[in-house]
């Protein structure tokens, strides 16, 4: 398949699109270009489908620690299985890191204790909010894509851009 030039060179163009994918993964909903919504679309439909298809790979391991007293303590702990591994290393390669925002009025002290365990939160986020909705959406439509819409809004007032919202469905 084609692929839209978007009037900018690769490197150019493939840094707009990444960018703007990991926004509209992250925020759910951004305003752009039609032919960008379009573009990002794409993108954003296959990532969306690795996630899916590796989210619910996971691997229980229980090690042997040694706590304060010296005595052996068997620990539980739930890893990635090698195709979650693989998806997750694919689209921290694909999309931009987010950091969590801060809250309002939330201390950095409670900041910190928020957020030291994740360290990717945009895939997270993939893994546990987006890929159980849309495995869910999938087997009740007995099909797979589709995850975002683009809205027209016409054109924009400087250079007659034809504007369009894609968000998530």
């Amino acid at each position: 398949m084609n692929q839209r030039k978007l009037g900018r060179p690769t490197d150019q163009r493939m840094a707009m699109l990444k960018s703007q994918v990991s926004d509209l993964l992250w925020y759910g909903k951004i305003e752009t270009t039609f032919d960008r919504a379009k573009e990002i679309s794409r993108m954003a439909d296959k990532l969306l489908t690795v996630a899916i298809k590796a989210y619910d790979d996971t691997v229980e391991v229980v090690k042997e620690k040694v706590n304060l007293k010296n005595e052996k303590v068997s620990v539980k702990f739930v890893n990635d299985g090698p195709k979650k591994l693989a998806a997750r290393r694919k689209l921290m390669a694909e999309l931009y890191a987010i950091k969590e925002p801060k809250g309002e009025k939330e201390s950095k002290s409670k900041y910190a204790a928020r957020t030291k365990d994740i360290k990717y939160p945009l895939i997270e986020k993939l893994f546990n909010e987006y890929a159980p909705r849309y495995k869910e959406r999938n087997d009740k439509q007995t099909q797979g894509g589709g995850y975002t819409r683009i809205l027209r809004l016409g054109e924009r007032r400087g250079d007659a851009a034809e504007m369009a919202i894609i968000e998530l469905v």
